[in-house]
């Protein structure tokens, strides 16, 4: 199976959020990359596959939990830095700069991050998924000042067209000490 796409659903209920898995993965040839419970009291799934299945999929999660959907995507070609991000498995090491993107929706962070990314040389650091953060997520990355801050401008960018953007700010030479509270 071709994985170029990734797609989530974001749901209101755990419930729904299992139903919303179980039609996904029945509508399309997919794989489950994530399907768990998110504060507060949300749920999220993230499936994989060619964009054609992804996009079937997210419809039939759709159309099987309506009223229960926060937020949703199908990214085609998604960044590559996405998932070790997401998995948290990236080494930090120094930090020229460090830009940080806060959202109210996991679905539209990782819109947002994958936006970043694909704009300027930047490294994903982590993307922090709605776990023990009240449901909001965030990502950070790293690089020079100019490339993280056209990066953080980007995502703010689809943050913002969507209203799900908290904050958004770039730190030019951030002391060693922030390094303890990054990945």
């Amino acid at each position: 199976m071709k994985k170029n796409s990734i797609g989530l659903l974001e749901l209101s209920s755990i419930a729904a959020g299992y139903q919303a898995s179980d039609a996904m993965i029945k509508a399309a040839s997919v794989e489950l990359l994530l399907s768990r419970s998110i504060c507060s009291g949300k749920y999220m799934t993230m499936i994989a596959g060619d964009v054609a299945a992804v996009t079937s999929a997210v419809q039939a999660g759709r159309d099987a939990c309506r009223g229960f959907v926060i937020d949703t995507f199908v990214i085609p070609n998604v960044h590559e830095s996405i998932f070790p991000a997401i998995y948290g498995s990236n080494v930090v090491g120094d930090l020229e700069s460090l830009g940080i993107l806060e959202s109210f929706s996991v679905a539209s962070l990782i819109e947002a991050a994958d936006a970043s990314a694909k704009t300027a040389e930047v490294r994903l650091l982590e993307i922090r998924l709605a776990m023990a953060l009240g449901g909001k997520a965030f990502v950070t990355m790293t690089g020079s000042v100019s490339a993280v801050q056209a990066a953080v401008d980007a995502g703010a960018q689809v943050l913002g067209s969507k209203g799900m953007l908290v904050n958004k700010v770039v730190i030019a030479a951030p002391p060693p000490e922030l390094l303890s509270e990054i990945v």
